[in-house]
């Protein structure tokens, strides 16, 4: 097999003398050209823990290439911190930054004629805008996550990023002093690694785990473990094995492989990014995946994991008890995986699974399939004439399967907290906060903020909220987002009143509200489309090409 097929353009031809001129500049031989060259697209920069540490990972990898003869070059792209934008106006550049990781990193790769890529990923967006790239260019490729986040500690309770939030939401309410709201700030986040819980970045790391595209051990293991070190040197040489055998994305990313990955996500309870991100994912691979196929995976999976936001556990307790392969080694014996499918080792997920220990007797992590947490999924897809194209709701069964209530409408995130901080929200409301859809925000912000202040305040179980914008993979509460059309759009969401009866149903899957369609046909008439929030750059732009939520966003649907 021909390992340099791509590079051999520039390396081998002596019509390119000016590209080899440049590569001999950077330190690569004469025998070096016969060598494959393979991308190392880090999204590491020093801003935020989950991708602080990233380029060091980076290093390693390109270490485990040159052990083979494959020539490993680094590249950067960007990365923004939800944790640190959250809340803030820079939340509204967190998904953009997904399709624009994916444009720079299909950009170098096909623009440098490399044979492969290899990515290190850290914070949310960074897995899935990697995936469609390694999806788009088609060469092969493998994906390194930078591990999970160490927990931190107060008064002998374990924290995590949205302890932060949560206290924050508790010293508003008056139940928390300033001292320990500042104590608990300071210790939630102890180094370098991504937000702990089942939050965004591990869900889609386990998930990509069980799609195939990076090593066994990969989405468990912690960011400072010597495990990840010596996992970032394996993906590197692992790069030879998949050149050698031109085993390239798309024979990985299948429709069954997807349902592996779903099934993971509603498994470990997973957050409902996953499904906009996977929308997206699905579409870079070519393959049919609707929203009716995340319902149907959820109908037919148990919840089983025990983890944060709605659960004690984090990602360090998941690793502790034999990480994602034991999860997966499980749910395999159940009969709920598909074995067969192909993986970045070259081997099927049954075959890497085979000689891996199961999960620890005695843990209480993962439940088991005849004690389930929920006998079926947490994600749900609702319609209704709410959300005619869909809507995402996260309900884990603790929040209750349904919740009727008044509409306390805000226009927009901003407004939303300030009500809530001034006591505007009440038991039995139902939370609307629109405006904040992706051509709407735009950018689809998630709304943490929001919904901690619910939890701290002591509402949780009292009030939903529902929105066209996203949910933080560490929002929990009766919540649903990714509401489509959004009100950017007209749809129903805009019309909504103070007052207004709306009613969420997880086992039929609805969400309405108690307008007839007289009334919402007069309301449609008077209503007028606002003009964008923005009117030039990277909002912008992403504001005119954005499909719905209910397609993934995508940028590249015309």
């Amino acid at each position: 097999m021909e390992l340099n097929k791509y590079s051999k353009q520039v390396t081998q031809d002596d019509s390119q003398p000016a590209a080899q001129a440049m590569l001999h500049a950077i330190g690569l031989t004469e025998e070096d050209f016969k060598k494959p060259l393979v991308g190392i697209a880090s999204t590491g920069y020093e801003g935020n823990p989950c991708n602080m540490h990233l380029n060091d990972l980076a290093k390693l990898a390109k270490q485990g290439t040159l052990e083979t003869d494959v020539i490993g070059l680094i590249f950067n792209t960007i990365g923004v911190s939800d944790g640190i934008s959250m809340g803030t106006p820079g939340m509204r550049y967190s998904l953009p930054s997904r399709d624009i990781i994916a444009d720079s990193m299909e950009t170098v790769v096909q623009g440098m004629s490399y044979d492969g890529l290899i990515t290190v990923v850290g914070c949310d967006k960074n897995m899935p805008g990697a995936v469609m790239a390694m999806l788009r260019v088609n060469r092969p490729s493998i994906l390194i996550y930078g591990g999970t986040i160490d927990s931190g500690c107060h008064e002998g309770k374990k924290l995590d990023i949205v302890s932060a939030f949560e206290a924050w939401g508790s010293k508003v309410a008056g139940t928390m002093e300033e001292s320990e709201f500042k104590s608990i700030v300071k210790k939630a986040c102890p180094g370098a690694g991504a937000c702990g819980g089942m939050y965004t970045a591990n869900t889609m790391a386990s998930a990509i785990e069980a799609l195939g595209l990076s090593l066994p051990y990969n989405a468990s293991n912690p960011a400072k473990s010597t495990q990840k070190t010596e996992e970032s040197i394996a993906a590197g040489r692992a790069m030879h094995y998949l050149l050698k055998h031109d085993i390239k994305p798309l024979d990985i990313v299948t429709k069954k492989s997807l349902e592996n990955a779903i099934r993971l996500v509603t498994v470990l309870g997973g957050s409902t990014n996953a499904v906009l991100h996977f929308l997206a994912i699905a579409r870079a691979a070519n393959v049919k995946f609707t929203l009716e196929d995340f319902q149907r995976i959820s109908d037919t999976t148990p919840f089983l994991a025990d983890l944060k936001p709605s659960g004690k556990y984090l990602m360090e307790d998941v690793h502790a008890v034999g990480g994602i392969p034991a999860v997966l080694k499980y749910l395999l014996a159940e009969g709920l995986l598909h074995g067969d499918c192909l993986t970045v080792t070259g081997k099927t997920l049954a075959e890497n699974l085979a000689e891996v220990p199961g999960l620890k007797p005695g843990q209480d992590v993962i439940m088991p399939i005849e004690s389930p947490i929920k006998a079926t999924g947490h994600l749900r897809m609702l319609y209704g004439n709410l959300a005619s194209e869909g809507a995402v709701a996260k309900i884990t069964g603790k929040e209750g399967l349904t919740f009727t209530g008044k509409a306390k409408v805000f226009e927009g995130e901003y407004a939303a907290n300030d009500g809530i901080r001034d006591g505007l929200v009440e038991k039995g409301d139902v939370v609307v906060i629109r405006y904040e859809g992706p051509k709407g925000g735009p950018g689809m912000p998630e709304m943490l903020k929001p919904t901690a202040a619910i939890i701290g305040a002591g509402l949780g179980k009292d009030v939903a909220l529902i929105t066209d914008g996203r949910f933080s993979g560490g929002t929990h509460g009766f919540v649903v987002g990714h509401i489509s059309p959004e009100a950017q759009e007209g749809g129903t969401i805009a019309l909504v009143k103070d007052g207004d009866i709306i009613t969420i149903d997880a086992k039929k899957n609805s969400i309405h509200v108690e307008i007839t369609e007289e009334d919402l046909a007069l309301r449609k008439a008077v209503w007028k489309q606002p003009d964008l929030k923005v009117s030039r750059g990277v909002l912008y732009k992403y504001a005119k090409t954005v499909s719905s939520a209910s397609k993934g966003c995508v940028t590249d649907e015309f």
